[in-house]
């Protein structure tokens, strides 16, 4: 039996209780901008939207929240499916979904491990007694050679699939609180990190690191306290907040998210240091001054037509390499922090919030 998508769509604005946006970006969208919100589909005032993925194959919508995950029909926005850990689930709170080239789904779980799911075939969850390097686990890419590589609070695994047995790689990588993680077409590997970015090249042995020292992350220029809210204290004092004592704080080599792009450039979003983009050997950055909706980062993808969107702390922004487009109350989006990012095979772009997964798609050509 089919469910509705998630709790309701929402007719309206949600209101919520993060701060109103320092910045006016958001007001400044062009009459022909091509794209618009379509949806707003609510998953609960206080239900967080971590992770989403699309399963080309099964044209479907993957979205980990703080209560479980649902998988979403991408032809009528029914939810074909739910698990919490009743079901087989390792823990509720689903901060990455991966999905390999046979099929399985990989969820990485808040103090939980992994489970990998596939329909017809029993779950199976892995700890760090399994060769897990944490149980935090918050990122996966899958790699040429038939690996998937994993990124958690203690370093990184490469997961053979075929056997199940992993390597951890932890005093390699400038540092072991691992977020992003993506592939360049060398089959190098790429790790956003809370202390800068890290590459791997497997055929060479070599990694090579980068911190704000090296260009990454944009400048202080509005004198934001700095955070100390990283991997150097507990995971319980390790709350992954953003802001103290009501307002932003700022710590640039701090990277929540990382895609290689098209033309091999690496972006990376960044605490407070806006969009970094690695391209001929320099880093490049882009933030409020820009027309970037946020300095804090927290999802990238590029788009199939080649744009960039970027879900940050005040709404999303979609950019072409020359023109802005941006998403926030004014334009319908319900909750500004938008935690994650998905493209569907139609074009629509998904993004997860706090409360909500938002539908946006292109204009009819008529309106633009």
């Amino acid at each position: 039996m089919r469910k509705t998508f998630l709790l309701l769509l929402l007719a309206g604005l949600v209101g919520c209780s993060d701060p109103e946006s320092k910045i006016d970006n958001d007001a400044k969208a062009v009459s022909d901008a091509p794209f618009q919100i379509l949806d707003n589909f609510g998953v609960g005032e206080n239900v967080f939207v971590r992770s989403l993925a699309v399963e080309n194959a099964a044209n479907s919508l993957w979205v980990g929240t703080s209560v479980g995950v649902n998988q979403i029909s991408l032809d009528d926005f029914s939810m074909t499916n739910s698990f919490t850990r009743a079901d087989g689930l390792a823990n509720e709170y689903v901060f990455a979904i991966g999905i390999d080239d046979d099929g399985y789904k990989w969820f990485g779980t808040n103090a939980g491990g992994m489970s990998r799911y596939k329909e017809g075939e029993p779950w199976r969850t892995f700890f760090p007694m399994h060769g897990l390097a944490d149980y935090w686990v918050y990122s996966f890419a899958n790699h040429p050679d038939g690996a998937l590589w994993v990124g958690t609070w203690a370093g990184v695994n490469r997961l053979d699939r075929t056997t199940l047995k992993m390597q951890t790689y932890v005093k390699e990588l400038i540092n072991e609180w691992v977020y992003g993680l993506d592939v360049d077409a060398q089959g190098r590997l790429w790790f956003g990190t809370e202390g800068g970015v890290s590459r791997y090249d497997q055929v060479s042995g070599e990694w090579v690191s980068w911190t704000h020292q090296d260009g990454l992350g944009a400048e202080n220029e509005d004198a934001l306290p700095f955070s100390t809210n990283t991997g150097l204290g507990t995971r319980e004092r390790h709350d992954l907040g953003v802001l103290a004592a009501g307002k932003e704080t700022y710590n640039p080599n701090y990277v929540f998210t990382l895609q290689v792009a098209d033309d091999q450039s690496v972006w990376v979003g960044t605490w407070g240091g806006g969009v970094s983009q690695f391209i001929d050997g320099r880093w490049k950055n882009y933030t409020t001054d820009d027309g970037l909706m946020g300095n804090i980062v927290y999802s990238l993808i590029q788009a199939s037509d080649g744009a960039f969107w970027f879900g940050t702390n005040y709404g999303i922004s979609r950019f072409d390499g020359e023109n802005w487009q941006n998403f926030g109350r004014h334009q319908g989006l319900s909750n500004i922090n938008v935690y994650a990012l998905a493209e569907s095979p139609n074009g629509d772009i998904w993004a997860g919030t706090r409360g909500s997964v938002v539908r946006i798609g292109r204009k009819p050509a008529e309106a633009q």
